[in-house]
């Protein structure tokens, strides 16, 4: 895969939103994580609510979601009990997602779904929405550990929980990172950490992080490059990687804004806040600083932002008659032009819409 996809990104970005008016005749909701969660997808839901202000109804889950589900379901049930509301993104698509979609269908079949990153087994989560989007998880089994080679690693800790672990696309990246490292000549490293929605929390999760770290790296070397499933662990990887002189080649929701800020103590000012390519212009500034040119990596864009914000522009067409959910040229066109860099999707099965895609990546310090 190219070392460096942002080329394109940095000369297409597209130019600040014009608010929109309601004049649509419709509502859209948007369900997404706090800011502690997934700050990303939050803040896709804010640039959204900016363009559109009259047309976005935006909650959040709970962050303990695993133990708050009913809550969580009587949001999404909440929204759609507004007449108005003929959409509903839900980013991320945590457990929980499919259990409410069944109960607004039974008043309000008509009402379009559309799930960001769902944690649901894909055949149960594809016929029960519109449209779903996620990184193509198992095409990423290959080309993290490719990348990962490429940046000079020689080995690859791959860090994960059982809860995780039973997620079908999850759980088939991981085997297939492990089949590509031994391809590749990487030794692959499976770590068992602690759930962040177990006992001890986010806290207990990020301090197993940055204390197993340094003991990888004093076994396999510099060279072992560092991934974990979960939203909470990246800012402490990345932190751990920088002390420590280790690989980081990308989240597990890769993006310039997750994980990167608070590691390397970095303000996302409002000056720069959206603005991807003069985010990764500081990121890329602090990574030389520290001495970590060509070992830290992510993808241009934030996938949690696009799917907030994408999510909206594909309902909102869709709901004016101008976008075929199931022409998936057409999606994977809004969701570039949002991006602005190329996405390219492919499907799950030959008729559904769960929509994978893939964006290349960006190496800070090349």
């Amino acid at each position: 895969m190219p070392l460096v996809g942002a080329l394109a990104f940095y000369f297409t970005r597209p130019s600040a939103p014009e608010v929109a008016t309601d004049t649509a005749g419709f509502k859209i909701g948007l369900v997404t994580g706090t800011v502690s969660q997934n700050e990303d997808e939050y803040r896709g839901a804010e640039a959204a609510i900016a363009k559109y202000p009259d047309l976005i109804k935006h909650v959040t889950y709970p962050d303990n979601f695993m133990q708050e589900q009913e809550t969580y379901i009587a949001q999404i049930t909440g929204l759609a009990a507004d007449p108005e509301v003929k959409a509903i993104i839900v980013n991320q698509a945590v457990p929980g997602t499919i259990a409410a979609i069944r109960r607004v269908r039974e008043t309000r079949p008509d009402m379009i779904f559309i799930a960001g990153e769902p944690h649901e087994d894909p055949p149960l989560i594809e016929p029960a929405v519109d449209v779903t989007l996620i990184p193509n998880q198992p095409e990423r089994g290959k080309t993290i550990p490719q990348l990962a080679k490429e940046m000079g690693a020689t080995a690859l800790l791959h860090y994960s929980f059982p809860r995780h672990m039973s997620y079908a696309q999850l759980a088939e990246r991981r085997d297939i990172m492990r089949e590509e490292c031994e391809e590749l000549g990487l030794i692959f490293v499976d770590v068992n950490a602690p759930d962040p929605m177990g006992e001890g929390g986010i806290p207990a999760a990020q301090q197993f992080i940055l204390e197993d770290v340094p003991r990888q790296v004093a076994k396999y070397g510099k060279d072992i490059a560092l991934f974990s499933t979960n939203c909470a662990m990246q800012e402490p990887l990345i932190a751990a990687a920088v002390q420590t002189g280790a690989i980081f080649p990308e989240q597990c929701c890769p993006s310039p804004t997750h994980g990167y800020p608070g590691a390397l103590a970095l303000e996302i000012t409002d000056e720069i806040k959206g603005n991807f390519p003069a985010i990764v212009e500081a990121i890329n500034k602090k990574i030389v600083e520290v001495g970590g040119a060509g070992r830290f990596a992510t993808w241009p864009i934030a996938t949690g932002y696009l799917h907030s914000i994408g999510g909206v522009e594909i309902a909102k067409l869709a709901l004016e008659g101008e976008l075929d959910l199931n022409d998936i040229e057409a999606v994977s066109k809004v969701m570039s032009d949002v991006a602005g860099t190329e996405i390219v999707m492919t499907r799950l099965s030959d008729n559904g819409n769960f929509y994978m895609y893939i964006s290349d990546s960006h190496i800070f310090g090349n």
